[in-house]
């Protein structure tokens, strides 16, 4: 099943969807992720993307998956999973290989968070690995807290951990803690 999150504000914007797992327009973000994390970590991280349960990508279990369509082709898209009561993990941020450099992964994040708070989570964690600079550098720009030494390799760490807290209903107009 497939339902419009947010219809998009002007007709250039894309239009946000929540689908399942199963829906053919992921293919593309599971097929590009699996072949860049196979490219960046040399091996088959496609079996990464199988660690997780589909079903923990619903609303049932706590989680959602959307994409960002413009004309009905997938762009970007990412997901959420349930960590504990109060907090999201976030999980496959992608962008297409074709529209990069367009901001699409801020909104995924921004989508995924508004998402997230909006079923209760008051926290978002979510691991990247050590060979994505650039996922490093969306986190710490849309207001992450790096729970790791950013002076160390990232090499010598391994999965780097954020966190960041979401703003509830009462708190709309404040800063959120960090």
């Amino acid at each position: 099943m497939t339902s419009v999150a947010r219809p998009p504000s002007f007709t250039n914007e894309p239009t946000v969807v929540h689908v399942t797992v199963s829906d053919p327009r992921v293919g593309p973000l599971l097929r590009e992720l699996g072949d860049e994390y196979s490219t960046r970590y040399g091996k088959d991280a496609h079996a990464e993307l199988a660690r997780y349960p589909d079903e923990e990508f619903t609303a049932p279990y706590g989680g959602v998956l959307l994409l960002l369509l413009e004309h009905g082709e997938p762009v970007a898209g990412g997901a959420f999973r349930r960590f504990d009561e109060t907090t999201a993990e976030l999980k496959r941020i992608w962008t297409h290989s074709a529209h990069r450099r367009r901001g699409l992964a801020r909104r995924v994040v921004a989508e995924l968070e508004r998402e997230a708070g909006a079923r209760g989570y008051r926290r978002i964690h979510l691991t990247t690995g050590p060979r994505q600079p650039e996922a490093r550098g969306l986190y710490l720009a849309t207001g992450y807290t790096p729970l790791f030494d950013t002076e160390a390799d990232p090499e010598t760490i391994g999965p780097l951990p954020f966190a960041k807290e979401l703003r509830t209903a009462g708190q709309q107009g404040q800063p959120a803690d960090v």
